[in-house]
């Protein structure tokens, strides 16, 4: 059973989450401010966390923040904030899904399966698989989901942490933005270069630079 926090101020939108969460057999916790969303992150092992921007005490742009802090698990941003800076800016503090209120709910459920299905089916490893994965300083941990540049340790989220997987698996070679969002994603692409971007910068910030080189009008690779 998968457990799912859900902070926003608005409670009938909880209960109305809940009411179609809990068919799936999800467990969900329950915080209206972002100090309470915080303190049951500690207290419970959440799998993924759903997080209104505008909560008193605490923003959702802290909370996600905080969370980054120490915690890789996916987070949706669920949001009345429809401006594309406040997504852009969701998404670069961590976040790896943006939807906008009002909302379908049913929406909002396959969402939150898709990113469950996406970061966990990542620790389902064959047993004969290296957990690691290696390019020159850099060491991926796939058991922890988790990265190593030499030996610090650097959280990734878990776009972050596949699109990387991707890269280091086949390093020098390059991806285009198309295959890169349906591998990331799992969807078919469209044209959302804002969203790659902002993956591609923040992984830029922690491994470095020069790690990841843009080819111009086909797409990306990590240095070999």
């Amino acid at each position: 059973m998968y457990k799912i926090l859900i902070a926003d101020d608005e409670k009938d939108i909880i209960k109305l989450l809940r009411l179609y969460l809990e068919k799936d057999d999800i467990k969900i916790y329950e915080a209206y401010d972002g100090m309470t969303a915080m303190g049951l992150l500690t207290e419970y092992e959440i799998d993924l966390a759903i997080v209104d921007i505008m909560m008193p005490k605490m923003n959702g742009f802290e909370l996600i923040k905080k969370i980054r802090k120490t915690n890789n698990i996916p987070i949706m941003i669920l949001s009345a904030k429809v401006e594309t800076a406040d997504k852009i800016f969701g998404l670069e503090l961590g976040a790896d899904d943006y939807i906008t209120k009002p909302f379908e709910p049913m929406e909002v459920v396959a969402r939150v399966k898709a990113n469950l299905r996406r970061f966990y089916n990542l620790n389902k490893l064959k047993m004969n698989q290296d957990p690691e994965i290696k390019v020159r300083d850099l060491t991926l941990d796939t058991n922890q989901c988790v990265l190593f540049k030499g030996e610090t340790k650097i959280i990734l989220t878990s776009v972050e942490y596949k699109l990387l997987k991707l890269f280091m698996e086949s390093p020098g070679r390059v991806y285009t933005k198309e295959q890169i969002f349906e591998f990331c994603w799992g969807e078919v692409y469209v044209v959302d270069d804002n969203t790659i971007r902002v993956c591609i910068s923040k992984l830029r910030n922690k491994i470095g630079e020069g790690e990841i080189k843009s080819i111009r009008g086909l797409g990306y690779r990590l240095e070999a």
